[in-house]
């Protein structure tokens, strides 16, 4: 009787746990549909271009709004688990996001940004493959997943002092490699089962937010790096 209980219940928790990767997915691919759109709109229509960087209330309203809703959706555990109130600010944030990022892409060059965005999902795409498929942990990494990214804001600080070519090309390609790792991480938190660290079905927009940061980050550095 105790062996059918607790096959029954393992079969209940992953159904669960499928259910809750899938609403993450189904989110995180939302959240990057309506940011590669703003990105295009900003890219492509030359009068939001040009109205964009003539007036700075955008990107100031943009990035004020970001900085209070990524507060709010980390902080605030059960505004993130009340709909419709969770969506609301999760597509809010997303929007700001992509009008920041909108702004970004208009000083560089087309073909370094689709650069970017196609290397970004491709990388995406192989790294979510192999948590999915590998037997080596990455759950217990969080401490050292953090100190590599402070580390990695001082050498920033570092290489914006001390303007050098190699120092940025370093900096941004060891941003790119740490946003790489925390996709792994961040997508076997969601996985659970035989993972030290799991992340509760019920945080699933906290869980998206996690992976979209991590590429949107990554999108960044290479961005960075290809546009030198």
């Amino acid at each position: 009787m105790d062996s059918e209980f607790e096959e029954n219940f393992d079969f209940v928790e992953k159904e669960i746990r499928h259910a809750f990767i899938k609403k993450v997915y189904a989110t995180l691919t939302l959240q990057l549909a309506v940011t590669i759109g703003i990105i295009c709109l900003f890219f492509f229509v030359d009068e939001v271009k040009e109205y964009a960087q003539q007036n700075y209330w955008l990107f100031w309203t943009a990035f004020s709004l970001t900085f209070v809703l990524i507060i709010v959706l980390a902080c605030a555990s059960e505004l993130r688990r009340r709909s419709p109130a969770n969506i609301i600010c999760l597509m809010l944030f997303t929007i700001c996001e992509g009008i920041l990022l909108g702004l970004t892409c208009t000083y560089y060059e087309g073909t370094e940004v689709l650069l970017a965005i196609g290397i970004t999902g491709l990388i995406t795409l192989a790294l979510t493959i192999f948590a999915f498929q590998t037997k080596i942990e990455f759950t217990f990494m969080a401490g050292t997943l953090y100190v590599l990214l402070i580390s990695l804001i001082m050498f920033g600080l570092f290489a914006a002092i001390f303007r050098s070519e190699v120092l940025y090309m370093f900096y941004c390609a060891a941003g790119a490699c740490l946003f790489s790792v925390y996709i792994v991480f961040d997508t076997q938190l969601l996985l659970g089962g035989k993972h030290r660290y799991s992340i509760s079905p019920e945080e699933y927009i906290f869980a998206a937010l996690n992976l979209y940061l991590d590429i949107i980050n990554l999108f960044l550095f290479l961005l960075r790096l290809f546009g030198k």
